[in-house]
């Protein structure tokens, strides 16, 4: 989708809608908007990474959630998950709000509502979107971040810190 074309809500400090403008004009502006995070695991409790492709115009290459998007103008950010979860990996799936995470520097003014599932469904990645996907357990995630923390993204990062704090519930919930 060409950039010019996408428009999304400008958000304040607090995640209320103030306006509205094209992904382009908020990005050079630095204005806050929104987005959504899933994290897909499988019912080996690994977690499903991609990698952004190299023709993206934020993080291309780096390591990321399992699916994210920016949250379309009269769009919800549920709305937002499913559609991200579908059009990236090609998996329709029941979704468990995991955490909120404010507009910050790491987020690139992101304000962020993460997601899970678990689901053994096959993964059929949108080449346009990424360049490869892996099921990852979150000790082998955990070392890799340590070791080569410029492979992640920003966001991914900060998202990964609240799984390991809350890895216990978290995968627990998501067996119901």
């Amino acid at each position: 989708m060409n950039v010019d074309h996408e428009i999304y809500n400008i958000v304040d400090e607090n995640d209320c809608i103030i306006g509205q403008a094209t992904r382009k004009y908020i990005h050079q502006n630095n204005l806050l908007h929104r987005s959504a995070h899933i994290l897909v695991f499988n019912s080996q409790k690994e977690l499903f990474l991609q990698k952004r492709a190299l023709c993206k115009d934020e993080s291309p290459g780096l390591w990321d959630t399992s699916s994210a998007g920016h949250v379309d103008a009269g769009e919800s950010y549920d709305e937002c998950a499913h559609r991200e979860l579908f059009e990236e990996l090609g998996i329709k799936s029941a979704l468990q709000p995991f955490i909120r995470i404010s507009a910050c520097q790491e987020t690139h003014g992101e304000h962020i509502r993460v997601y899970t599932c678990i689901t053994d469904d096959a993964i059929l990645i949108n080449s346009e979107e990424i360049s490869e996907g892996v099921f990852f357990d979150l000790p082998e995630i955990q070392k890799e971040i340590s070791m080569n923390p410029a492979q992640f993204t920003s966001s991914f990062k900060l998202i990964f810190s609240q799984v390991l704090i809350n890895k216990n519930t978290l995968l627990n919930e998501n067996n119901h």
